[in-house]
């Protein structure tokens, strides 16, 4: 029974967010700040980068500087997180990778994906997953907490390319 109610869920979510067969659809436990540590566990090598918009970008960060080097590429933190900052030509030069959180507890959201120049993009989505047409081929990882638009708290969906599931850290917990 198990079984067929995952398999439906992950029919359903691909055919609603037009998912590419080179993405593989996980559900996890842990919620969505589980990602902040599982994502620069595995992806940073030298250098995260993030676009720091507010409260959950910004406690991301934190946890990413367990694992390594942080920049932060565009900020709206000097004033008070009102706006998103212009990200059309971010320094991504030494980035592992580009982290944002599309929509923030400040009432600001981005209109535009970022420009990550070729760098694998990270997304947290778990404000907005569902609510508008995504394009998935733009990300290397999306997650949400599916308490907020898709079902039980406690549950996350990680929609990541199949490359990236390769990049294995050999510290990763059992």
């Amino acid at each position: 029974t198990f079984q067929e109610i995952i398999e439906s869920c992950e029919n359903d979510l691909r055919k609603l967010l037009h998912i590419p067969s080179n993405y593989k659809v996980l559900f996890m436990q842990g919620g969505a700040t589980t990602q902040f540590s599982i994502i620069p566990l595995h992806l940073l090598d030298h250098c995260a980068g993030f676009i720091n918009t507010g409260h959950w970008s910004k406690k991301a960060l934190e946890e990413a500087k367990k694992y390594g080097n942080v920049k932060i590429l565009a900020s709206s933190e000097e004033d008070n997180f009102s706006y998103i900052p212009n990200c059309d030509n971010l320094d991504v030069s030494d980035c592992d990778y580009v982290y944002y959180c599309d929509n923030t507890i400040y009432g600001t959201k981005f209109k535009e994906v970022p420009n990550a120049k070729g760098k694998t993009l990270v997304c947290d989505m778990s404000s907005s997953i569902l609510s508008e047409t995504i394009d998935v081929s733009k990300y290397g990882i999306i997650f949400a907490g599916a308490q907020k638009n898709i079902g039980p708290a406690g549950v996350t969906i990680v929609i990541i390319r199949e490359d990236l599931i390769q990049k294995c850290n050999p510290l990763t917990p059992v």
